[in-house]
């Protein structure tokens, strides 16, 4: 199993109203600070989304700006998009198509495409999309699409959602034949979909271990039948969690009891409608309450939540292993934890943690890039 970092810019409320003019600013910095971390302490991917208008839940709204920033700073860390909107009013397809590939040749073959078609609709009907339904045939569309410019010299496309003119889309990806494809995933279908096309599905699921494991199952069975949009198959599932990792076991929930989890939920609730409501998860502004000690416990022992000392979350990620995950990602800033207690978790967890479950040295989707190039 391998390991990311979740890069968010999570800027709650409190924090906006103790310091109006710079809680932003840190947020950000702060997420750079992690990522920097993670690079030296083993993890092998940081992942940063793209949200817009989402205010408190998300202000990264341009990662093709903060990617190759983390980049510039790391050596040996990927950087990845979770996810690239691929809707054209969003980004046009020919801007993602430079965007990537000038990346993949900037971070010298350490970039990952994750991407999606945005699961908001205060974001896409912010960019005149009417309804979620069109973002899914924006988002067929594009993803086949930019692999063509990669190809094609020149490239012209009359489309349903976008068009061009014969061009030349430069530059062409620096690694062959092109970087890691991803796909966010939150239902059977798409990790159906994502399988389909032989791309990395990225769970943004919310649950347990087991829960996530019939979709995993869903994916592994479809992908040996895999028909690739791209030129190879990225046999991958990621799924996003938290993490809380210190010595002493007491001093680790106590970290979790305080750091504000439910409250983010709620947001992800808030904004994000086209994710399934679960029973008894309130409508905003109404809150989801933070847990006590015993649900805390009761989602440690599911996996829910990696909180503890490294043996302890050592066995929570084994429940992750176990139903067939690839790759572990920690949010760990999707939440009002300390960032010491952040940097503190990174290094003990990579340390200590890491090398249990992840003893290669290259990246999986380094290796399944090199094969299709054999």
């Amino acid at each position: 199993m391998e390991f990311g970092l979740f890069v968010q810019a999570h800027v709650p409320r409190h924090e906006v109203e103790a310091d109006p003019g710079g809680a932003e600013h840190a947020r950000l910095l702060r997420e750079i600070e992690l990522a920097e971390a993670s690079d030296r302490h083993g993890f092998k991917y940081v992942w940063s989304v793209e949200h817009h208008f989402l205010e408190e839940y998300s202000h990264l709204s341009a990662s093709e700006i903060v990617l190759p920033f983390i980049a510039a700073r790391t050596t040996r860390i990927h950087v990845g998009s979770a996810i690239w909107n691929l809707t054209p009013p969003v980004n046009h397809p020919a801007r993602v198509a430079e965007r990537v590939a000038m990346l993949d040749h900037l971070s010298e073959g350490r970039f990952e495409f994750g991407t999606g078609r945005g699961s908001s609709s205060t974001e896409f009907k912010g960019f005149g999309i009417p309804d979620g339904e069109t973002t899914r045939g924006m988002f067929d569309e594009a993803l086949r699409e930019i692999l063509r410019m990669w190809r094609e010299t020149p490239y012209g496309y009359e489309g349903r959602f976008f068009s061009m003119p014969p061009r030349n889309v430069l530059p062409k990806p620096w690694t062959r034949p092109h970087p890691p494809l991803w796909m966010a995933c939150g239902s059977p279908s798409t990790f159906e979909k994502a399988a389909r096309l032989g791309v990395g599905a990225l769970c943004f699921s919310l649950g347990t271990p087991r829960d996530f494991e019939p979709l995993i199952r869903a994916y592994k069975d479809a992908i040996r039948h895999a028909e690739p949009v791209g030129a190879y198959v990225n046999d991958n599932v990621a799924c996003v969690t938290q993490l809380v990792c210190m010595e002493d076991r007491k001093k680790a929930r106590t970290v979790a009891l305080g750091m504000g989890s439910s409250y983010h939920t709620s947001l992800v609730f808030r904004y994000l409608d086209s994710f399934p409501r679960p029973p008894g998860v309130p409508e905003w502004p109404r809150l989801i309450p933070e847990p006590d000690a015993a649900t805390l416990e009761e989602r440690i022992r599911a996996g829910n939540r990696l909180v503890g000392d490294p043996d302890e979350v050592a066995g929570g990620v084994q429940m992750y292993a176990d139903v067939g995950c690839d790759q572990l990602i920690f949010g760990l800033l999707a939440s009002r934890q300390p960032q010491e207690v952040a940097l503190h978790t990174i290094e003990l967890f990579g340390h200590e943690v890491i090398p249990r479950f992840d003893r290669d040295t290259l990246h999986s989707t380094t290796r399944m890039r090199a094969a299709a190039r054999a």
